[in-house]
């Protein structure tokens, strides 16, 4: 992990300035206009991190593109991340958004290409470093204008490097810390909407929790041991090269909508789009039961935040949290 937060650049400067201004008079910077007043934000305690509810040092932000496609598993790095989005691509497959902040990996990846939902799903985090191959053409306007620190291979070749054990596009890995040496904008952390503590009363005693997409197929299975949920792929455990297993203390499936975007890919298909703004059900899996919740995230710039059905906020168990944004 590097050592002090890098100093605010003037790109920074100017985003917090932007929307000082814009909350005068709109309540907050909105990418839709007009916003009541946004609730309260939770606060995360001095030392402790607002993604993973652990103790750790205030950093940046790094949030890094991952292939998931069976030839891209193993990945490298995903267990040292704070939190792990799972989001639907072209075809029905899945790739994940990985946020760092409490702890760098070595190396991460295999690193694939960005898609428009990204930039909505980083909002909260004010304006963190986006590590990425690349994007299509058509794209590349939107994420420039978007309140992120890009890093891909055309900005920052130092940062990335191929892999000679995997083919191509599935062998390239990024270095984080030079990763965040070339985005000496990226926000610190910042809470996100997360609460932790205590588990709500009820639930419903759960071993595993299966999320199916068009194409890919996710199983948790509970781990006493672990005191977290076992990941496993398209019918195989999911583990890492540096780190083992994949056991996130929490899981959330948030029910979405997924839509078509504006975008396709090479081959003609068309991106899809994950509405994370708004409010649904979501299913919250810790310590070995399953909560029913709601979510809510009006403000698209605010965090997502999590309840049981009559209201009250619903804590995450301290550890490595994984949202899974699954068709509703």
């Amino acid at each position: 992990m590097p050592g002090a937060p890098a100093p605010r650049g003037p790109r920074r400067l100017l985003t917090a300035l932007l929307c000082a201004v814009a909350a005068a008079a709109l309540y907050g910077c909105s990418e839709s206009g007009p916003q009541d007043p946004a609730p309260t934000r939770p606060t995360a305690p001095s030392g402790v991190s607002p993604l993973t509810g652990l103790p750790a040092r205030t950093g940046p932000v790094l949030a890094v593109k991952i292939d998931n496609v069976p030839a891209a598993r193993p990945h490298t790095g995903l267990g040292a991340a704070d939190l792990v989005y799972v989001e639907q691509v072209e075809g029905g497959v899945t790739r994940l958004l990985a946020v760092y902040s409490s702890r760098l990996p070595d190396g991460i990846g295999p690193v694939r290409s960005a898609r428009e939902s990204d930039i909505a799903l980083l909002r909260p985090f004010g304006n963190p470093a986006l590590a990425y191959s690349g994007a299509q053409r058509a794209l590349n306007p939107l994420l420039e204008a978007a309140p992120l620190d890009l890093v891909h291979q055309s900005s920052a070749p130092a940062a990335f490097r191929r892999s000679p054990d995997r083919p191509a596009p599935h062998n390239l890995y990024l270095r984080p810390e030079r990763a965040l040496a070339a985005a000496p904008d990226a926000s610190d952390v910042r809470p996100v909407g997360f609460r932790f503590g205590a588990a709500p009363a009820g639930g419903t005693a759960t071993t595993t929790e299966t999320v199916r997409f068009p194409a890919a197929r996710y199983a948790f299975t509970w781990s006493a041991a672990d005191r977290g949920w076992r990941v496993a792929m398209d019918g195989r455990a999911a583990a890492t090269t540096d780190d083992g297993p994949l056991a996130p203390a929490t899981v959330v499936v948030q029910r979405v909508t997924i839509r078509p975007s504006a975008f396709h890919d090479v081959n003609g298909a068309v991106s899809p789009y994950t509405e994370t703004t708004g409010s649904g059900t979501a299913t919250v899996l810790r310590d070995g039961r399953a909560h029913e919740a709601r979510w809510s995230r009006p403000d698209p710039a605010a965090g997502t935040s999590f309840t049981t059905p009559d209201g009250r906020p619903l804590a995450f168990a301290p550890g490595q949290v994984w949202i899974v944004l699954a068709p509703r």
